[in-house]
Parts: C-alpha cells; structure tokens; sequence
C-alpha cells in the first residue's frame, strides 16, 4: 500500500497536479525591494511604489536613544544645494540663498526629519564636517519619495528646511526640528505650525512665511524628489561624496561607522 500511494503521488507531482512550495527570496535569484523610510519595500526609486506591506524594525529606523538630542556645533552646510548622482557628473539641486563655497569634496546627506537614523546622524555628520571644514562642504537635501504614504508629510518637512536653509538658520535650528518632530511630536507640516514653532526659536515669523511661500522655496522642493530618484537613494540616511562613494547605515554597519566611512570615500576621491 505504501509504495502504490508513493507511486501515485510521483505520478501526480509529473502530471502537474501537485505544486511543490515556494523558492524562498535568496534562492530565486529576485533581490529584494529596497526599503523606505518606514521599512516598507519600494518599487523603483522616484516612482510609484507597487504595494505596501508591514515589515519588521529595519536598521535604518532603530528606536531613538533615550537622552534627548543635544544642539550641535554648526557645520559648514552651504547656501546652495548640489545632489550628485550614483556615476558621471553631479546633478545641480535649486539654490535657495547665495553662491556656493568651492572645495576639494562634496558631500550631500539625504535626510528626512522624521527619520529615526537621520536625527542619530545629525550630531556625528556635523561634527565630522566640522573636522573637515577646509576641504568638505556639507549639503542636505530633504528626502520626498514619490509614491511613498508619507510623501505629503516629506514634502512639508523639505518646505520648511528649504525656509530655514533661505533663511540662514539651518545650522543653527536642524539639531531642534530633528528634537521637535521626533521627540516631541510636533508635526511641523503646515504653515502656521512650522511659523509658530521658528518663532519659538527666535526666527522671525514675517520673514519665515516669506520664505515658506517664495518661489525659490517652491522650486526646491520640487525637485527634491527628483534629486532623490535620480541619486538612486533606497536607505535614510544616506550620503553621497563626490556623485559616486556613498554610504548609509546598512553600507556602514550603522550609524555611528558613517563618519569613518566618510573618511574613507573622501581618501579615496581625488580632489576637485
């Protein structure tokens, strides 16, 4: 009886009538979707995601520490924005306020503020561009995902930064919209909660909501998602040296090997 009913099911298997399980993902040879700012799997960066399905904690998005963040010592973060591309020639971001300083390296840091390993970064990143004032210059450019579920909170979030950045006050305040969006829940996505908040910190709100509504502010953001589709950028934070060395936490092992994989993606690029 055994060996009829073994015989009959090898028979079915070759007929077709039994199904045999799914490969798993690392057999089949598919790599996996790139993960967004949630940890959610993404289609093609810059276009609209396929499906949205629930994951686990991803590395990039680890609990924020329980000491809150402290201000950090202002990095050189220019006036103008430059977000190079993976290969070939840096893509020119909007500029927003004057000229840009030249230096031998660039590094652009693409950053979303209600990002938990953004706001982890933002005190190493700084520090590391001060040690490197003479021969880096710092640029952030804020991430919007098209297609993501929260592309209209990225959008608002890169308004304000793009207000901020006009106004000078980026260095000063991006440490505090990191603290104020993650740790305190302070949405920061419309006009009057991002005014009254710069207000709290000094800024006037006149000249902030000038700035908010400007056309140069309009132009940045957008076209942050295409600086983010065209720079490829799959994983918050990830920074960019010089259009083709780059690094984020899962490149990086985490956040904090970032800074010395900036060293390292600087040593190797030959100066400009």
């Amino acid at each position: 009886m055994k060996s009829l009913l073994r015989t009959t099911v090898l028979l079915a298997v070759a007929g077709g009538l039994l199904t045999t399980p799914v490969v798993a993902e690392a057999a089949s040879g598919h790599p996996k979707l790139p993960l967004g700012p949630n940890g959610r799997p993404l289609s093609t960066p810059g276009h609209p995601l396929t499906a949205f399905q629930p994951s686990g904690p991803t590395q990039q998005h680890a609990p924020l520490p329980a000491a809150p963040l402290e201000p950090a010592a202002p990095a050189p973060s220019g006036p103008s924005l430059t977000g190079p591309a993976p290969s070939g020639p840096s893509v020119a971001g909007p500029s927003v306020a004057g000229p840009k300083v030249q230096r031998a390296h660039e590094a652009v840091e693409f950053f979303w503020y209600d990002c938990s390993h953004s706001a982890l970064l933002e005190q190493p990143l700084t520090r590391w561009a001060a040690e490197h004032r003479a021969d880096v210059t710092l640029r952030r450019v804020p991430a919007v995902w098209t297609g993501s579920p929260d592309e209209a909170e990225q959008r608002a979030h890169a308004r304000l930064f793009y207000a901020l950045e006009q106004l000078g006050e980026v260095d000063r305040l991006q440490a505090a919209v990191f603290r104020a969006v993650r740790e305190q829940h302070a949405g920061l996505t419309t006009e009057q909660t991002a005014a009254d908040w710069v207000a709290g910190q000094g800024v006037d709100a006149a000249k902030f909501r000038a700035a908010y509504r400007s056309a140069e502010v309009d132009r940045a953001v957008a076209d942050a998602p295409e600086l983010f589709a065209q720079n490829q950028v799959t994983e918050l934070p990830t920074v960019v040296v010089d259009g083709t060395g780059r690094t984020s936490p899962t490149r990086a092992g985490g956040v904090d090997g970032m800074p010395a994989a900036l060293d390292r993606l600087v040593a190797e690029q030959p100066a400009a």
